[in-house]
């Protein structure tokens, strides 16, 4: 196993003392103390009380000093180098990019911020900076429903040549069914936890009718519907086949997603964990419309949705497999046509407890989380330094790192756990953060060198395991 150190000796970025955004990977700055990667306290984007409180109590709980340094550069990562949060027409609004690339994912935005709402309530500009998010996504789903990536403003794309209909406020313009969960999901929990209720006003409730007339009109019921996307690409998962409407499907109550969360294209457009998804989203859309705004009718719309995309899901995508048993399926069609497999980029099928779809205990899912870590999955591969799920967007061999973090948020094992947050140590090649993916037997070979969701993602980890499994942190891995 190769240290931190023989990291920073070998590795480019090290050697070269670069910095990224702020981010100082420095040999002669953290080889011998662990100094934090962070920007300076006057370069960051913002700066919560509550959020720095945190980092010094769960820090000090870590024993591991990897894992400690790693956890305090990643958890605000977030805050520190992605958020532009401003005051526009006496409303918060917080546009937040991914990291390296200049642009606002309603997936991202939401898995990048959601591990901070928790501490809502210590920290006034905190909550002010999460409801600007709300209030962001809402005007970005006004623009178009179909978009998964978003401009601050109107300045076109690298992408404005694409086969849809693209405006200038968008950055991509690919049709992934989560990208309208997330904005629900982040909605609701900070509806439970805040009990604020200010940002669900007359825009916001349109944009959530838009999220189920766009949901309905890809159940393709009556015909293909408005979307159709290609792109001039020689990667052949960054178009769409069919003319731009992906391959057919049998319109049976499931919604279609022409790409993944990865933002590759599907193969069969029923992709099933977002169809989960869909299903706790609307059913939480239900009771915010039922107690929030008083409307019965939509509320009852929301819950008649669910209940088809429920039913459909039990009908179409559980499937019998030849060596593990009642399992779920990646993508069906509707005509008795499925996909095996699992991508790291969530949600997915290892993330279906995270989202409130499955229990870690439900038979069908530990059936399907046992195909999904055995050569049985196309996606699944072993490496010197753990063994982990890799995706069609990076290529054969290349594990994603976000996999032993979804891994550990979705059991209950000590081990299991333990064994993830060491492969996550393992695989930060010196830079004390989460990078997209690595080579499986070479961790210095990664991709994305400033990915906030996968960062963020793995400060949630460590806070969830600091509350429920406290011992763990108390151990040297």
């Amino acid at each position: 196993m190769a240290s931190r150190r023989e990291f920073i000796k070998t590795s480019g970025l090290a050697l070269a003392g670069l910095s990224i955004s702020g981010f100082n990977i420095s040999s002669a700055q953290s080889e011998d103390n662990y100094k934090n990667q962070r920007p300076k306290p006057e370069d960051r984007k913002f700066t919560s009380t509550a959020v720095e409180e945190e980092i010094q109590k769960v820090k000090s709980a870590i024993k591991d000093k990897d894992l400690a340094w790693m956890f305090e550069n990643c958890y605000p990562n977030t805050l520190d180098t992605t958020v532009n949060f401003q005051i526009i027409d006496g409303k918060p609004d917080t546009f937040v990019i991914t990291g390296d690339i200049n642009a606002m994912w309603l997936r991202d935005s939401t898995a990048q911020v959601t591990p901070y709402l928790q501490l809502a309530n210590k920290d006034k500009k905190l909550k002010q900076l999460l409801a600007g998010v709300i209030n962001r996504q809402t005007k970005c789903i006004l623009i178009d429903p179909y978009a998964n990536a978003f401009n601050y403003g109107p300045t076109g794309s690298q992408w404005d040549k694409d086969l849809t209909t693209m405006k200038p406020e968008l950055h991509e313009r690919k049709w992934e069914l989560d990208s309208l969960c997330y904005p629900i999901r982040l909605a609701y929990h900070f509806w439970k936890i805040t009990g604020d209720t200010s940002c669900f006003n007359d825009k916001w409730q349109s944009a959530m009718k838009l999220v189920l007339q766009t949901f309905k009109q890809q159940q393709r019921k009556d015909g293909r519907g408005p979307y159709k996307f290609q792109r001039v690409t020689a990667v052949q998962t960054d178009t769409v086949a069919g003319s731009g409407y992906g391959n057919p499907i049998k319109p049976v109550g499931l919604i279609c997603s022409i790409f993944r969360p990865s933002d590759d294209s599907t193969i069969f457009p029923f992709f099933v964990p977002s169809n989960y998804f869909a299903v706790v989203s609307l059913r939480q859309l239900s009771e915010m419309f039922d107690k929030i705004i008083g409307d019965k009718e939509y509320a009852d719309q929301f819950t008649a949705l669910a209940d088809e995309v429920g039913h459909a899901l039990k009908e179409y995508a559980l499937t019998k497999h030849l060596d593990f048993g009642e399992m779920i399926s990646f993508e069906v069609d509707g005509f008795g046509n499925r996909l095996f497999m699992d991508d790291p980029s969530y949600p997915g099928l290892l993330s279906l407890p995270y989202y409130g779809s499955f229990t870690e205990s439900d038979h069908v899912y530990l059936n399907t989380r046992k195909f999904i870590f055995s050569g049985s999955n196309p996606y699944f591969f072993k490496g010197k330094y753990g063994n982990g799920i890799g995706s069609p967007h990076t290529g054969i061999g290349k594990i994603w790192p976000l996999s032993f973090i979804m891994q550990a948020l979705t059991t209950s094992d000590e081990k299991e756990i333990t064994s993830c947050l060491k492969s996550l140590v393992d695989t930060n090649a010196g830079t004390g953060f989460i990078h997209e993916s690595f080579e499986k037997d070479d961790p210095k070979k990664f991709s994305r060198k400033w990915f906030a969701w996968a960062n963020t993602l793995f400060g949630e980890l460590i806070i969830k395991i600091y509350n429920e499994k406290p011992q763990i942190l108390k151990a040297q891995l």
